[in-house]
């Protein structure tokens, strides 16, 4: 009898850990087949939004060159060349979708705004993406070093979209910059989405700077005018105007959602910089950013940074698109040697709340502007302005 008991004692120990290790095995094998595809803390997903010329291809690059980062420039741009008959507000929703499948890696949706026969090229500025220079997208670039647009552009345009879709899958962060969102709403669902980790970067930069850049480069902005201005016949000399406005407005509504009791899905997932504050400390602005978002910074990348951002380029114009390593503090203030006073006077007008709200200080004379030991950038002061009374709001911004 004392056998027997020894015996049964020793069975349910045997089934108790039978059993144990049944489930350890089960929880193991789910985890490991699923945490890429299912589990959505596995991936943070960042927006950087900004509008043109505020400097958004140097920042984008700073996250580009990351090797945790897989990167897009402007995605929607596809979207808003298919159909660029067509007004903003009409084509956010399908940026919006465009997004939210770019997020998860999943480039099928791309294929409504590409040409039938398409590869990696076929992208936008694909080639300012390391990751798409990179393994398994392309065996050019190590994804610890830095990669080149130019020897990319040779090597690895003819690949496949398979080969991006991919790659996206294998980087713990993936970055979108875009210059065509004008407020937060549409982008509610994504940030509700429970397979979705997205934070936003919200570049501004000084609206006088921004006049000053776009006129380099006037030709390339013809059609995406249009669209922002909802295609309504706007006297050519008034365009340039209208357009900053409306980026201005945008800068507005998009700070008051995030930062003036914002919906509880947004809190913590915002952050606003100016291109002003990055330019004079980058490293510093820079490694802000990357703790943001959860990023390390690397000595590899501090010095990049350092490099980029304290050469002695002014930038040209053929060089408006490009990375190149500039003076990027002098450059930020180029507006107010170049930029005549009478035209920073009406863009002062257009943007007056704007700038009053980011910490840029208007100047009265062009004396004023022309003094660099004068200081424009302030303090951002805590949120007292809104943008326009409810009366004098196209019906359209709501």
């Amino acid at each position: 009898m004392p056998r027997c008991k020894v015996s049964l004692s020793t069975m349910i120990f045997l089934v108790i850990l039978q059993g144990a290790a049944v489930v350890l095995f089960c929880g193991w094998y789910v985890q490991l087949s699923q945490c890429d595809a299912t589990n959505p803390n596995t991936k943070v997903h960042v927006l950087l939004l900004s509008s043109w010329r505020s400097g958004s291809s140097f920042l984008g690059q700073v996250f580009s060159q990351h090797p945790s980062v897989f990167y897009l420039m402007e995605p929607s741009w596809h979207v808003w060349s298919k159909l660029q008959k067509s007004g903003a507000r009409s084509l956010r929703m399908a940026v919006r979708d465009l997004f939210r499948s770019v997020f998860q890696c999943d480039f099928s949706v791309m294929e409504a705004y590409l040409p039938e026969q398409c590869n990696i090229s076929s992208l936008f500025m694909w080639s300012h993406s390391r990751a798409l220079c990179s393994p398994p997208a392309c065996p050019l670039t190590p994804r610890n070093e830095f990669s080149n647009q130019t020897q990319c552009s040779q090597t690895c345009g003819a690949r496949g979209l398979q080969g991006a879709e991919d790659a996206c899958g294998t980087y713990s962060h993936v970055v979108l910059k875009e210059v065509r969102f004008f407020e937060l709403e549409s982008l509610y669902p994504l940030l509700q989405d429970p397979n979705l980790d997205l934070r936003i970067i919200h570049l501004v930069r000084d609206p006088r700077a921004v006049v000053r850049s776009r006129e380099a480069s006037s030709k390339a902005f013809m059609s995406d005018n249009a669209i922002v201005l909802e295609q309504r016949n706007i006297p050519a000399a008034e365009v340039q105007y209208q357009v900053i406005q409306e980026i201005c407005r945008s800068h507005v509504r998009i700070n008051e959602r995030a930062t003036l009791k914002p919906p509880p899905f947004l809190k913590g997932r915002y952050k606003m910089v100016r291109y002003e504050d990055v330019a004079r400390n980058p490293l510093e602005e820079i490694s802000a950013l990357y703790d943001f978002i959860g990023l390390d910074m690397t000595r590899q990348l501090e010095d990049w940074i350092y490099r980029v951002t304290h050469g002695k380029g002014k930038g040209s114009k053929k060089d408006a698109f490009k990375i190149t390593s500039r003076n990027a503090a002098d450059i930020s203030q180029a507006w107010r040697t170049l930029l005549p006073h009478s035209k920073v006077k009406r863009v002062q007008e257009v943007c007056k709340g704007a700038m009053t709200l980011l910490g840029y200080r208007t100047v009265d004379s062009e004396k004023e502007q022309k003094r660099l030991d004068i200081n424009l950038l302030v303090p951002q002061e805590p949120y007292q302005f809104s943008w326009l009374p409810a009366k004098t709001e196209h019906p359209s911004d709501s």
